[in-house]
This record gives structure tokens, C-alpha cells and sequence, in this order.
């Protein structure tokens, strides 16, 4: 008996050695490249697809000669994780993520993990993570941020959910996402609930701001100053060396450098019509019900939506006879307050997002740490950029820091920019070059700086037509005053006040 024993612990060693310490479902290219990424740093993943063929596709090809472990079903996966099982699903969101929940909750115990690595939509990440709990299970929602490159070599990584879970995935999060210049993650816990998918989301619309605003000084430069493709590649490599060093702008040097077989720019013959997945359109609803005047982010979304329709613009030009004039002066002085006008609305857009995220984290009482997750979008994400730096500096120096232009470190660019960024804002409603998104970010600022602004009217004429009150200036605060500004309207106001 004694002997059998030691042969039983003996395989039963063996077995759990050889057990995955996490479960992967979806190999398409971000599934592939994070596991690939894991399997670099030690982790045993066990890999499934609901095409099953594609697991093997995967072992014969870029999964060979690794550790990695092929699974032909959900039970085949839950059965080679080591308790507690971290299943992570990298699929499309919506309702293909709520069918493989579905279906692993039977097959697991409680304490184990779900991890949904898309871009879910926060609400539905707070739902799954309360139906779940009640069940003894635990939900990571978690951004993933870098594309098919970061998910191979170091995401951004952006986990929420239950708390419970987070010690067992910060060891495989942390050690496979990127990091700063200072070795530091760009990874850490976001929040409870759905604080992780949120997050992403702002980051995905900064991003659309982001790419809007280098599109607008791309065609500034190209249709307003005649630049030539290699003329703007080098302006955008030698930014890539100031304060606008970032990946956005690294890569834009490097499609403008791009040339077709017959020599000539590829930028040149792509269709001008951008496609977009949600995430954009998901945080300029979420500001205008949180009521955070998200005007850059909420602009390069409609700008996408206006590319969208390419015949009618087309047709619409010859209507107009529209022609954009040529752009008079020295070209340099230009393109340098081309740079101030940028960077100056990217502080604007960051600064933004973050303005949306503090609201939410009040709203949801998330109690979300800001310089964290400027920190976790220092590197492996699109946005990253240089002064995201910054960004975690003013709120370790301020933390319930309201709006980022504040800080004194971005008020002395936004101070010093305004003259170049009103030049190129006028210049381009001079000439009819379209840019929504650099031209909101200055009227933001020019609104946000001003102590009164003309609401005063918009509550007259909602008091005149609706009897809907309004506060005076000579009077404290949350009292409302009605007037019956035409004699016969009456003296009852509405019963709802309605800002």
C-alpha cells in the first residue's frame, strides 16, 4: 500500500506539472500574439478555438516547439488549468462572450476566473461580474491596448472586475505587459466592476482623437502648404523628437514614407472613408450622460462618420465648386505653429478623457487612481506618448486635479501655443481646410476659461417658452426664479428643473 501511494503522489505531481496556468479561447491574431507572448515568459497556457482546426493550425505553425497545450473542448481546457482555472476569452464582444460564460460556469468551481481580454462594453462587464460572483465566480473585464505588436511583445493591460481575482492574474498581467523606461508595468488594477473596460474605452477614444488631429495636420500640410510625401514624412519624424514624440505620430512618419510597387505614396491611393467598431462612439454617449463636455473625442467620432459618406461629399464639391486656397508665408513658421496647435490639442484631448474618467469613477464609486492609469498607457498601448509622463506627475501632485490644463506644467504649453493655434485655426477657416477636431479643442479651452459664458440666454429663452426657471447671479445658489415675460403667460413654472 505504502508503495502504491508514493506512485499515486508521484503521478499525481507529474499530472499537475504538466497542467496550463491559464486557458486562452479565441486565436485570432491578438489570442494568438498573447499567448505567444505568455508562453516568452514562462506561463503554461492551454489554448482553444471554437473551430477546433484552428488549434492545430496553430501547434503545427507558430505554436510549435512551444509549451503550449492544445485543447479540443471546454472540458478539455477546464480539465489541464490548475485551480483555481484562469480562463481568459479574447473574442468578439457581445453576445459570444455571454455564450462561452454560459458554458464554462458549469464546467468550473467556485474561486475560479473569467477574464474577457475585448473591447466589452462596461455595462455589460458590470452585469457579468455580478451574475457571476453570485455563483462564486470571479470576472476580470480587462483592456488589452497595442495591437497585434503589443499583444506579442507588451500590451498596455487594463484589469478590472472582482477584486478577489487579481492576485491571481497581476503575476502573469505584469510580467507580460510592457514597460516604462523605468521598468514599471503598464499594468495594474483599474477598479471593481467594469472600471477596467471603461477605462480602455477612453482610451480608445483618445485614440480616435488622436488619429483625427494628425490627419488634420497631414492635410494642412499637404492641401493648404503644398508639401511634398517626403517633405511631411521628415516633419513628422523630427516631432517624433519633441513633446509630440509618440507611437501615433511615429507611425505616421512611417505611412508617409511608404511607397506603392510603381514608386508612388500608398497614402495617396487609399480611400478617404474611416471605419470605426464602437468604442469612440461608446464614450461620447457616456459623456453626454455623465455631462462631460467631450467635444474633441465626440468631433473625430462625427468626423468619421461624415468620411463615411464619400459619394455624397464628392458630389457636393462640385455643387459648391469648393477649392481649397493655397496658404500664403513662410512655410516653416507654419509647420512649427502646426506642431503648437497639435500638441496643444492633444493635451486637450488626453485632458478630456481624464475629465470623463473622474466622473465616472464618482458616479460608479470606483475610487479610481488617475496617475495609474496614465502609467499603464506609458507603453505597449496606441496613445502612448511622452508626456503621459506628465500627466501621472500632475496627479501625484494634485490628485483630485479637475482638469488637466491646470496642472502648471500644461498650462505653460496651452499658454504659449495659443497664439500659433489660433493662427492655424483661422487660417484654415480662411482657406476651407476642414479641422473639427483642432478647431473644438481651442473653443473648448476659450470656454472653459471663460468665467461667463452666454447660457444666461439659453435659460431665458427656456424659462420664456417653457417656464423651466433659472437661478439668478444676485441670489444663492439652487433657488429658481420664474418670469412671466410676456404678461399673459402665467406665474407657474415648471415642475422640473432641467439643466
Amino acid at each position: 500500500m505504502v508503495f502504491r501511494f508514493r506512485r499515486s503522489q508521484s503521478a499525481s505531481v507529474k499530472e499537475s506539472m504538466m497542467k496550463g496556468d491559464i486557458g486562452v479561447i479565441g486565436l485570432a491574431v491578438m489570442g494568438q500574439n498573447l499567448i505567444l507572448n505568455m508562453n516568452d515568459h514562462g506561463f503554461k497556457v492551454v489554448a482553444f478555438n471554437r473551430t477546433v482546426a484552428k488549434v492545430d493550425e496553430f501547434l503545427a505553425g507558430p505554436a510549435k516547439d512551444t509549451n503550449i497545450i492544445g485543447a479540443t473542448s471546454l472540458e478539455d481546457l477546464v480539465a489541464n488549468l490548475e485551480a483555481p482555472r484562469k480562463v481568459m476569452l479574447m473574442v468578439r464582444a457581445g453576445d459570444v462572450v455571454d455564450h462561452f460564460i454560459d458554458s464554462l460556469v458549469p464546467l468550473l468551481d467556485k474561486g475560479d476566473i473569467i477574464i474577457d481580454g475585448g473591447n466589452s462594453n462596461y455595462p455589460d462587464t458590470n452585469r457579468r461580474v455580478a451574475d457571476l460572483e453570485a455563483k462564486g465566480i470571479y470576472f476580470v473585464g480587462t483592456g488589452v491596448s497595442g495591437g497585434e505588436e503589443g499583444a506579442r511583445f507588451g500590451p498596455s493591460i487594463m484589469p478590472g472586475g472582482s477584486p478577489e481575482a487579481w492576485p491571481h492574474v497581476k503575476p502573469i498581467f505584469q510580467v507580460i505587459s510592457a514597460k516604462t523606461d523605468q521598468g514599471e508595468a503598464c499594468c495594474d488594477w483599474v477598479g471593481k466592476d467594469g472600471s477596467g473596460h471603461f477605462v480602455k474605452m477612453v482610451h480608445n477614444g483618445i485614440e480616435y482623437g488622436d488619429m483625427q488631429l494628425i490627419s488634420e495636420a497631414y492635410h494642412f500640410m499637404k492641401e493648404g502648404l503644398g508639401l511634398s510625401y517626403d517633405e511631411m514624412q521628415a516633419i513628422f519624424k523630427e516631432w517624433n523628437d519633441t513633446e509630440l514624440n509618440s507611437y501615433l505620430v511615429e507611425i505616421t512618419a512611417d505611412i508617409l514614407g511608404y511607397r506603392d510597387e510603381d514608386g508612388e505614396p500608398l497614402l495617396e491611393k487609399i480611400l478617404d472613408t474611416a471605419g470605426q467598431k464602437g468604442t469612440g462612439k461608446w464614450t461620447g454617449i457616456n459623456a453626454l450622460d455623465l455631462g462631460i463636455p467631450l467635444t474633441l473625442i465626440t468631433e473625430s467620432v462625427f468626423a468619421r462618420c461624415l468620411s463615411a459618406i464619400k459619394d455624397q461629399r464628392v458630389e457636393a464639391e462640385a455643387l459648391f465648386g469648393k477649392t481649397i486656397q493655397p496658404i500664403d508665408g513662410d512655410k516653416k513658421e507654419w509647420v512649427d505653429a502646426l506642431r503648437q496647435a497639435l500638441l496643444a490639442s492633444k493635451i486637450i484631448s488626453y485632458a478630456q478623457g481624464f475629465m470623463l474618467i473622474r466622473e465616472a469613477s464618482e458616479e460608479n464609486n470606483w475610487s479610481l487612481n488617475y496617475g495609474n492609469v496614465a502609467l499603464m498607457w506609458r507603453g505597449g498601448c496606441i496613445i502612448r506618448s511622452a508626456f503621459l509622463g506628465n500627466i501621472r506627475d500632475a496627479y501625484e501632485a494634485t490628485p483630485d486635479i479637475k482638469f488637466l490644463g491646470t496642472d502648471p506644467y500644461f498650462k505653460d504649453i496651452l499658454v504659449d501655443s495659443l497664439p500659433a493655434w489660433r493662427k492655424v485655426a483661422a487660417k484654415a477657416m480662411e482657406v476651407g481646410l476642414p479641422m473639427p477636431t483642432m478647431t473644438s479643442a481651442l473653443t473648448f479651452l476659450d470656454g472653459y476659461t471663460t468665467g461667463r459664458l452666454p447660457a444666461n440666454m439659453i435659460q431665458a429663452q427656456r424659462d420664456y417658452f417653457g417656464a423651466h426657471t433659472y437661478e439668478r447671479l444676485d441670489q444663492p445658489r439652487g433657488q429658481f426664479f420664474h418670469t412671466n415675460w410676456t404678461g399673459t403667460g402665467g406665474d407657474t413654472a415648471s415642475t422640473t428643473y432641467d439643466v
